[in-house]
């Protein structure tokens, strides 16, 4: 797997990320704050910045994944942590960096366990986005000060972690299933033959560890992801 972050000749030291930078956030003037604190603390000559996550994926589709994504968790066309697992499937290898408002342990360990691989507080000062940077560079997790994990915010964590591991076209069938759809209707909306939305639906609930598709519509909504599912559209 090709990495964004060069070896750095000193390990106590890593170097910071190469290449260019996406910032993903609906309010224009932070948007500018942290397309300003990247070029500050990381040296990123070109930062691209979106005010919404389909404009985000749209960008991504065009060119080679970035070195780095900051990502906001509130977003005009995304809810929870649905933009998040959304970027993972379409740029596995770029880290994302969840840049919110929102603080909650739960929220964080959730966005970790969805594959975030890192979580910076909005009023953070440029230093810890350059510490959080340096930490990821060095391959490890990045956890804003005062984190505290918790039973009940690793068991959501947990449920989230598997749900990110569905692929889009699980993720889609999922959403299906929740409406109440039987597979033949699936395979109808979804244009794919009935067999393969039974296959789906079987790996579906061995990852979510379920028996059934109502266990598995529980889970979902349980984690409020029914509603946040990519379109099937």
């Amino acid at each position: 797997m090709t990495s964004h972050f060069p070896p750095s000749s000193h390990a106590t030291t890593p170097q910071l990320p190469r290449g260019w930078a996406m910032v993903i956030d609906d309010h224009p003037l932070f948007c500018d704050a942290l397309e300003l604190t990247l070029k500050s603390v990381a040296h990123f000559e070109e930062v691209v910045t979106a005010e919404c996550l389909d404009v985000a994926l749209a960008q991504l589709e065009k060119r080679a994944p970035p070195a780095i994504i900051l990502l906001d968790l509130n977003l005009p066309d995304v809810s929870g942590l649905d933009g998040l697992m959304r970027l993972k499937r379409q740029v596995e290898k770029s880290p994302i960096v969840i840049v919110s408002s929102m603080t909650d342990n739960a929220i964080i360990n959730g966005a970790i366990k969805a594959g975030a691989s890192g979580f910076v507080p909005k009023h953070s000062r440029r230093s810890v986005f350059k510490n959080a940077l340096e930490q990821i560079a060095a391959g490890q997790v990045f956890k804003p000060a005062g984190f505290v994990d918790s039973p009940a915010s690793e068991q959501t964590g947990e449920t989230i972690s598997r749900l990110s591991s569905l692929t889009n076209q699980q993720a889609r069938i999922l959403e299906l299933i929740c409406e109440g759809k039987l597979n033949k209707q699936i395979a109808f909306d979804l244009s794919i033959a009935e067999t393969t939305v039974k296959a789906h639906v079987t790996a579906i609930m061995r990852k979510l560890g379920v028996q059934s598709r109502t266990q598995a519509v529980l889970v979902a909504q349980n984690a409020k992801f029914a509603s946040v599912l990519p379109s099937s559209s």
